[in-house]
């Protein structure tokens, strides 16, 4: 198939689109199947972040409180040995206002924290994830794409989310129906070359919830 990479001016019917952080949370409203924060990052930034040694990205995966979550990108750094500099601390800094902010919308005190070096075809396929909700941004490479199926097939148009840009999407536990029919998938980028570097947010009610 081959792939329709649309602007985010020209996103699927029932996504939000917002320059504004404040705003995302039009990902609330009834009939709303996923929501963009359309943003660019400092040129610096994604230079560093491009150019970095895929093996000094952080990367782990952790259940933490929300206060917590700092700290726990830290030592996320620390053991990758990502460099000590001021695109790090960019860095740590966006991810944990993105938590501070999600957390926030979703109402939730613990969250899953993925930070994710991929290079080959992860979730290629067309899917919702079982989950109430997920924050998705990709600070380096192609960004998540998505699109609207009526009848559980791939959808006909494609859209690549921008990189830096988080989406917000729903997922299966979400408790409107009917479903708004949004999928979405990684991109498939193997034998490319190409390297993404994925930040993924779950919100979850307790600790308890964790696995």
């Amino acid at each position: 198939m081959t792939l329709l990479r649309m602007s985010v001016q020209e996103a699927a019917i029932g996504v939000a689109v917002t320059d504004e952080q404040q705003n995302l949370t039009a990902f609330l409203h009834p009939g709303c199947a996923a929501a963009i924060w359309r943003r660019q990052p400092t040129q610096d930034f994604q230079d560093w972040v491009n150019a970095l040694d895929p093996s000094l990205l952080p990367q782990g995966r952790i259940s933490v409180r929300r206060d917590a979550v700092r700290s726990a990108i830290t030592k996320m750094c620390e053991a990758s040995r990502t460099p000590l500099c001021h695109q790090r601390t960019q860095l740590i800094d966006d991810i944990t206002n993105l938590v501070d902010s999600f957390s926030e919308l979703m109402k939730a005190s613990y969250l899953r924290l993925r930070l994710q070096v991929i290079t080959s075809n992860a979730c290629r396929k067309f899917h919702v994830d079982a989950i109430t909700a997920r924050l998705v941004c990709t600070y380096r490479g192609t960004g998540t794409q998505y699109g609207i199926s009526t009848d559980g097939n791939e959808p006909v148009r494609v859209f690549t989310v921008p990189t830096h840009a988080p989406i917000l999407l729903r997922g299966t536990q979400w408790p409107e129906t009917p479903c708004t029919g949004l999928l979405h998938r990684s991109p498939p980028i193997e034998g490319t070359g190409e390297t993404r570097f994925v930040v993924v947010i779950d919100p979850i009610s307790d600790l308890e919830d964790t696995v």
